[in-house]
């Protein structure tokens, strides 16, 4: 029986990141064949179209958000939190029903940042901090990483 991981649906070539692209990684895919893999994508899920405008959290980050204390804007500043709360939820339960062994997010995401995100300038500039579904996925105690953890050999699979 194969062991079953979540996978950022992006990182395996699924089109689904604001931009409409994908953000598919090779050597990780790679890496993944001898699993079981649930792609998901906490934005999509929350019914944000493809494409939209980047968002970033304003504030802290995702801990923040689910606290209440943060927000989650669009370039052109539209607030797009309750979204963004939204897919982190359906992601939970997504994790719950499934129960993988480790989940692989997008490094950086608002979303699915892990330990770093943008720091809401829209510059590409980097602050520490999770995504909003990575800090709830935290809170239930979800194995979780960055494809950047798998790539450096960090975390190995």
């Amino acid at each position: 029986m194969k062991k079953l991981i979540m996978v950022s649906a992006c990182l395996l070539g699924i089109k689904c990141r604001y931009n409409g692209e994908a953000k598919e990684c090779s050597t990780l895919v790679s890496k993944l064949k001898n699993f079981e893999i649930v792609a998901f994508c906490p934005e999509c899920s929350a019914g944000l179209p493809i494409p939209r405008l980047p968002a970033e959290i304003q504030g802290e980050n995702g801990q923040a958000v689910l606290a209440g204390t943060a927000t989650v804007k669009m370039r052109d500043a539209m607030d797009c939190t309750a979204e963004f709360l939204q897919g982190a939820a359906k992601t939970l339960v997504l994790y719950q029903i499934k129960k993988p062994e480790m989940i692989i997010l997008k490094a950086n995401s608002p979303s699915c940042g892990v330990s770093q995100i943008y720091d809401g300038s829209f510059k590409g500039k980097l602050k520490s901090g999770d995504g909003v579904t990575t800090a709830l996925l935290k809170e239930y105690g979800a194995d979780l990483c960055s494809e950047i953890a798998i790539l450096t050999g960090k975390i190995s699979l």
